[in-house]
């Protein structure tokens, strides 16, 4: 079968299917909110090499780093089985972080390893130190339990010892069993359909056809580089303390262009620190490759191929290329957050007027567990916020942005999972930057728990404010809050707090920068 425009597209539909029908079959397998209703998850289909082939629309900060799992995976086995499914969370061997359990599926034909399949998913609860694995950690010991590269199933037979081991190490083990078992039937599927796949269409074409989609991408990728000015383009940002303490962390970035290359170097950012805001290299990498995505006219289709002409440099020992056993529970949904801005701030230097002001910069992760009546709940969230505004339009309000791509809990079903009551949720009227164009609003989120818990808050841009962008003003910061009887008090934007049933959260997300000079376009702090 000759590879064509016509049959290249098939073939891209066909391999995205595939990863399409992974998810569908995990979210509706599966017991906690943060799958079924938030959608944190991730699929993706890989050739024999490792190289993803393609993906599901799922969580950017997910798919630019799981081929790193994959890879992890493959060095790990001298071989591979039929109905061999690999588990591992390891940020230090091709995981992010924790929560963030990865599998990995070998599919064969005609008795040769041909593809494999692959699903993340941020499971509520993994252990460590806090209600939700997200703690204020000090290393990667406190966040839970660390898995390497293990086989779940080894030729179709489940390890049971390890099942139990990572049930067990979840303060909700009845969720995270029903999770897995989620997840693990969408391995099933995705190994089946690859099957199929090729029974229809022939091992050679598809193979022919998987190449042809990773040159394209490479080709497409390259003409989006070419596209930009040579030369060198810098911007700085900064983190807002690591847990620890709130102090400024800064994440430095050069984006050079060379004709149909481009290299980002983050020589300079801060030294690894103390607390959970390191980003292992794999967070870098995703984060950069998403920002060069976001600047093609058309999409391109995600995979290897588009990967190939960006470098990603991060020096060993910073907060971008940590050592063992650096904390990094934060490194994939905060730290990820501010390499966006920061490249896309090189970028905007390039491409004056065509790159949106900063979004809110931030997940709002919220964690909140403890005992229902004597049976165990946790609960992991992240809020949406503010998108930056852009030539042509203000922002969104109240959506996820950049490397989060998940949804908000609906009121019902978090009311009807959780010993929790929703007091308010809306928009923060005004809280975008103000200019021709300005940023979306932020969300505000009031939560009632009625048991004791713990609750957890990982937050940023509760200091600095998203910037705007061609003279539009900031966004809004951020705000927590923790209402008691005694009464209302501020907490940072990283605080772990233990609350009495009837005591309330407010979480205030931040708006996004305005674009475009206009009146009274000035940095907002409301």
């Amino acid at each position: 079968m000759a590879v064509d425009a016509i049959s290249l597209e098939v073939f891209k539909n066909l391999f995205a299917a595939v990863a399409e029908e992974m998810g569908l079959t995990l979210r509706r397998s599966s017991f906690s909110p943060n799958i079924r209703e938030r959608l944190d998850f991730s699929c993706a289909v890989f050739d024999a090499e490792a190289r993803m082939v393609a993906q599901a629309a799922h969580i950017p900060v997910h798919l630019g780093s799981m081929p790193a799992s994959v890879a992890a995976a493959v060095s790990h086995f001298d071989s591979f089985a039929a109905g061999d499914v690999v588990v591992l969370n390891d940020p230090y061997h091709g995981g992010t972080h924790l929560p963030d359990i990865t599998m990995i599926s070998p599919v064969f034909a005609d008795g040769a390893l041909r593809y494999f399949v692959a699903s993340r998913a941020h499971h509520a609860d993994v252990g460590g130190m806090t209600p939700g694995s997200s703690p204020l950690s000090t290393e990667l010991y406190q966040e839970g339990l660390i898995i390497p590269p293990v086989k779940l199933r080894a030729g179709g037979a489940l390890n049971d010892g390890v099942l139990a081991l990572m049930v067990g190490n979840s303060r909700n083990p009845g969720e995270r069993l029903g999770d897995l078992q989620a997840q693990l039937a969408a391995q099933r599927i995705g190994e089946s359909r690859m099957q199929a796949l090729m029974r229809e269409h022939g091992v050679t074409a598809s193979a022919e056809h998987a190449a042809a989609l990773l040159d394209y991408s490479r080709r497409l990728t390259e003409a989006v580089i070419a596209a930009l000015p040579d030369g060198s383009y810098r911007f700085s940002d900064a983190m807002e303390g690591d847990g620890q303490t709130e102090f400024e962390i800064p994440i430095k970035v050069r984006v050079d262009v060379k004709g149909k290359t481009m290299r980002a170097d983050f020589t300079g950012s801060a030294p690894q620190v103390l607390g959970n805001v390191n980003a292992v290299p794999a967070i870098v990498r995703s984060a950069t490759w998403y920002c060069v995505r976001l600047l093609a006219a058309e999409d391109i289709p995600v995979n290897h191929g588009c990967f190939a002409p960006v470098a990603v440099v991060a020096p060993a020992g910073s907060i971008l290329n940590p050592r063992f056993p650096a904390a990094v529970v934060l490194g994939n949904t905060e730290t990820s957050q501010r390499i966006v801005d920061a490249v896309l701030g090189a970028l905007a230097q390039a491409l004056p007027g065509s790159v949106p002001a900063a979004s809110q910069g931030t997940m709002n992760n919220f964690t909140i567990g403890g005992f229902d009546g004597g049976a165990p709940f946790v609960y992991y969230e992240t809020l949406g916020g503010g998108h930056g505004g852009y030539r042509g339009g203000d922002g969104i309000s109240g959506r996820h942005c950049h490397m989060s791509n998940t949804l908000n809990t609906p009121v019902e079903a978090l009311e009807y999972s959780l010993p929790l009551r929703v007091w308010r949720y809306h928009l923060r009227e005004g809280s975008g930057g103000a200019g021709r164009y300005r940023g979306g609003d932020g969300i505000l989120r009031e939560l009632e728990t009625l048991v004791p818990a713990t609750v957890t808050i990982n937050s940023e841009r509760r200091l600095r404010p998203p910037y705007g962008l061609q003279g539009g003003g900031a966004g809004a910061l951020g705000r927590n809050r923790i209402v008691r009887a005694a009464g209302e008090i501020t907490v940072g934007g990283k605080a772990v707090a233990q609350l009495k049933a009837g005591e309330r959260v407010i979480i205030e997300t931040p708006g996004g920068g305005g674009w475009g000079a206009s009146a009274g376009a000035t940095a907002r702090e409301g």
